[in-house]
């Protein structure tokens, strides 16, 4: 039997929520596009038409991108990163020559200063040639040291720290827990005042890029004493400080070039002036930085897919089943319409909301996780298709097909490396809680109070006179829209009719509205344990939004005079494939085995169903579910390996 582990903290449900209701941007100062759309508002004024960057901003990004593309043609080895499962040192000082540590750091501070637009456009490049190099350049910058100093560090940290990330130094951000992932309540890791100075215990679990850092954003738990306001608190930390020892250099199944590991701080002292932000805005000041530092992955999604596209195009042109080409046949030619309408919707939403970040007029945080979350499930979606469509050749390593003397494509590998974005920087799961967080926020505000089971009766009775104040503008404005207008939505007419999807996204946007409030007089404060039901609100959301912005990049296109015929077909292929998707999901709202689902669990957990087990050798080996990560000096000897150290 497995040891249990000693010294976890214990949590109730009630406190975990208060420690994230705490840490979320309860204010919406700017328009939101994606919330209004869950309200059952298709605020179309708000994309349409489709923001545009400056010209300045176009040119220094297309100079970088050139520069950048170079670089990944001549000097990447995806094929040498994937079997020495190391980045070599040359390729990140060439990157670091190219200035691409710096591409969102303002150029004061010896940066790029890149758009969020052409950021992500660099990383799509990056990714599509190596994952692992992609991911070495959004931990560093998304959510490493340089992006919370952008927008909470002071002057004197930015002067400090920014230009060594812009130029020399490689950041991670250090969060996760052997026993605490999405739940930061439970929080181990504590920061000490001493004189001007926090000391630093505990353990740090899967950071990208500790392994190779010179610079940390470590987050950990101030106590609570005298003149110390405590809570967890984020603070700028150097990689090679005394007591700091990275144990273990971790492995995966994909992205095997990445320098993830496990980091113990042993009583490290780290200045009171590398705090960033006051204490207890350590959760704040990072759910705030993933806003948009989320959009780095749906980047390297949206490259993923066009790879996935270029080697369907061209394979299924090559090889001849039956007497044909494979694409003309019906299986296989749906594959790649899908695979290359939803390329196109990806690369909608990441443009889109990269370009409302730049311009700044409206507020994206439902917009960048709606982009996380569609952009790592259909990608993942894509490459498995591309699997398919491959078929044993898709299966078999780059290296098999290569040494025997065919084409080494890396399907299988792409297939891994694309996994891991369904669980990085929120899992599918807690996305999917988030977003409908977010989604219901104007319902809450205004009932909350009226199904908090701890509010009092005078409370509850105010809350009652609120809602119903809400509800009697709000309900009769989702029985009728344009959506039911034939006219409606005229301008994306041409040859291929877009008006007509749009219009359903404005009828389905208020039926979306009046499932969610039907929801919540259903089940009032058991709406929150209603995952199943919250987590297709927010997919049809995720759907209705990726067609927005297909339909809107598509005018975009057209009016421009690039590709626009083609665009609006795959624009009007993108829309029917989700439209169908959409009804599925409205079907499963109500239509489910979300109850029955939930007895069969407490049947696996009790024990009732072991004999199911039976006939089997469990390859495991034994030993702790999670490792002790009880505070302490290591045993250890430090794996830490920085690049070119």
């Amino acid at each position: 039997m497995s040891a249990p582990t000693e010294n976890r903290s214990t949590v109730t449900e009630r406190e975990a929520r208060q420690v994230a209701e705490a840490a979320r941007e309860r204010d919406w100062h700017k328009p939101s596009f994606a919330k209004e759309l869950f309200l059952g508002r298709f605020r179309l004024d708000l994309v349409h038409p489709h923001p545009m960057p400056a010209e300045e901003s176009v040119r220094r990004g297309e100079e970088f991108l050139a520069k950048l593309r170079a670089f990944c043609e001549a000097e990447i080895d995806s094929a040498r990163i994937e079997r020495e499962a190391r980045i070599p040192d040359e390729v990140v000082a060439g990157l670091k020559e190219l200035g691409a540590l710096g591409m969102k750091i303002d150029p004061k501070y010896g940066g790029l200063g890149l758009s969020q637009l052409y950021y992500n456009k660099a990383l799509a490049l990056v990714g599509s040639v190596s994952p692992a190099v992609g991911a070495l350049l959004s931990a560093h910058q998304s959510i490493g040291v340089p992006q919370p100093l952008k927008m909470f560090g002071t002057e004197e940290q930015k002067e400090a720290f920014l230009p060594r990330c812009a130029r020399t130094d490689i950041s991670a951000f250090l969060l996760t827990e052997p026993d605490v992932g999405s739940d930061p309540a439970r929080l181990a890791t504590t920061a000490v005042p001493d004189g001007d100075e926090y000391v630093l215990d505990g353990v740090k679990l899967w950071t990208t890029n500790g392994v190779v850092a010179d610079l940390l954003v470590v987050m950990a738990r101030v106590p609570k004493s005298e003149g110390h306001k405590g809570g967890i608190t984020a603070f700028v930390v150097e990689a090679g400080s005394e007591g700091i020892t990275v144990e273990h250099r971790n492995a995966f199944m994909g992205l095997r070039g990445i320098e993830n590991g496990v980091t113990r701080f042993h009583r490290v002292r780290v200045p009171a002036g590398h705090r960033i932000g006051p204490e207890g805005a350590g959760l704040k000041i990072a759910l705030t930085t993933l806003n948009t530092g989320r959009l780095s992955l749906p980047a390297m999604c949206a490259g993923a897919g066009k790879w996935c596209l270029k080697i369907a195009r061209e394979w299924s042109a090559e090889r001849e089943q039956w007497g044909k080409p494979l694409a003309l046949h019906e299986a296989v030619g749906a594959k790649i319409s899908f695979i290359a309408a939803t390329t196109f919707a990806l690369e909608a939403v990441l443009d889109l909301s990269s370009q409302m970040a730049d311009e700044d007029r409206n507020d994206i945080r439902i917009e960048a996780a709606l982009a996380k979350l569609y952009g790592s499930e259909m990608a993942w979606r894509m490459a498995d298709e591309l699997v398919q469509i491959r078929g044993g050749r898709g299966y078999e390593t780059a290296e098999s097909l290569k040494a025997r003397g065919e084409r080494a494509v890396p399907a299988e590998q792409m297939l891994r490396d694309l996994r891991i974005n369904r669980i990085f920087e929120g899992s599918t799961e807690i996305m999917h809680l988030l977003i409908a967080r977010e989604a219901v926020d104007a319902h809450l505000s205004v009932a909350g109070d009226l199904i908090d089971p701890a509010k009092s009766l005078p409370q509850k009775a105010k809350a009652g006179a609120q809602a119903g104040v809400f509800y009697a503008k709000w309900l009769p404005r989702l029985v009728a829209g344009p959506g039911q207008l034939p006219s409606s939505y005229a301008e994306f007419r041409h040859g291929v009719d877009l008006s007509t999807h749009l219009r359903y996204i404005e009828r389905t946007s208020r039926r979306l509205a009046r499932a969610t409030f039907y929801g919540m007089s259903r089940w009032q404060g058991r709406m929150e344990t209603k995952q199943g039901f919250l987590g297709r609100i927010v997919d049809v959301g995720a759907e209705l939004f990726a067609m927005s912005a297909a339909c809107v990049r598509a005018e975009r296109l057209r009016t421009r005079d690039e590709h626009g015929r083609e665009a609006y077909q795959l624009a009007d292929a993108f829309c029917r494939q989700s439209r169908i998707r959409v009804e599925e999901l409205f079907g499963r709202l109500w239509t489910n085995t979300d109850d029955l689902d939930r007895k069969v669990v407490k049947g696996v957990l009790g024990g009732a169903y072991t004999w199911l087990e039976e006939g089997i050798v469990d390859p495991s080996e034994e030993g702790p579910w999670i490792a002790d990560a009880t505070p302490g000096p290591s045993t250890h000897e430090n794996a830490r390996r920085p690049y070119g150290g």
